[in-house]
């Protein structure tokens, strides 16, 4: 490296490393979405309402996941920055691309809903831990989650967990009661996750 070329600070990810984390983000959350759409379960967040609008509706997820977080982009913008958003962009649309090829990859005939629950909150919850760490959401309620921590000193978790509970008690309307405590089950993992992983000033590093 020349003297005009200085190194990039301690702490910072270099492009590569965010490359690598928004695809193994990605391929984790998607993995998850495929096992909740399995067991017909609901997750919290954008994907949740990606999911409940496939359950009612008959829409494709990748389709609805795309749609539903075309209005936080403008948030995304004005709140967090262009980096951020695009990182974003990125995940959202790898993540709709990954669940429509996974189905093709993966055949699951059938799953448990308890173990899908808790299996889909696990690999849904690390996805998610990743994509944060390397200051990426996946839309929606994420943008505002990792904003209030960063503005706020709120745990993106806790914030997080709090929506969700609130999208799972309106999907008792679309699902059944058992399936919708189940998505209950996924989300508390889920957030569970990031709010004991993710805790302002604990991760040092950046992008």
């Amino acid at each position: 490296m020349t003297e005009s070329t200085p190194a990039p600070p301690d702490g910072r990810h270099p492009v590569w490393e965010d490359v690598i984390a928004i695809l193994t983000g990605a391929l984790l959350v998607s993995l998850g979405v495929v096992f909740y759409a399995r067991a017909t379960l609901l997750v919290g967040g954008s994907s949740g309402m990606a999911l409940l609008a496939q359950y009612a509706t008959g829409w494709s997820f990748p389709a609805a996941f795309s749609l539903v977080n075309l209005p936080f982009y403008a948030l995304a913008v004005a709140r967090m920055g262009w980096a951020f958003t695009l990182r974003t962009f990125a995940a959202v649309s790898l993540v709709s691309l990954l669940v429509r090829l996974v189905g093709g990859w993966v055949s699951i005939a059938s799953v448990d809903p308890l173990y899908a629950s808790v299996m889909g909150g696990v690999l849904i919850g690390t996805g998610m831990l990743v994509l944060f760490r390397h200051r990426t959401g996946l839309g929606g309620v994420n943008i505002l989650a990792i904003w209030l921590q960063e503005k706020a000193g709120l745990r993106a978790g806790w914030v997080q967990l709090g929506i969700d509970f609130a999208l799972l008690a309106g999907a008792l309307l679309v699902i059944p009661a058992d399936r919708a405590a189940l998505s209950a089950l996924g989300a508390a993992i889920v957030n569970l996750t990031l709010a004991i992983n993710h805790r302002p000033g604990r991760y040092q590093g950046y992008s």
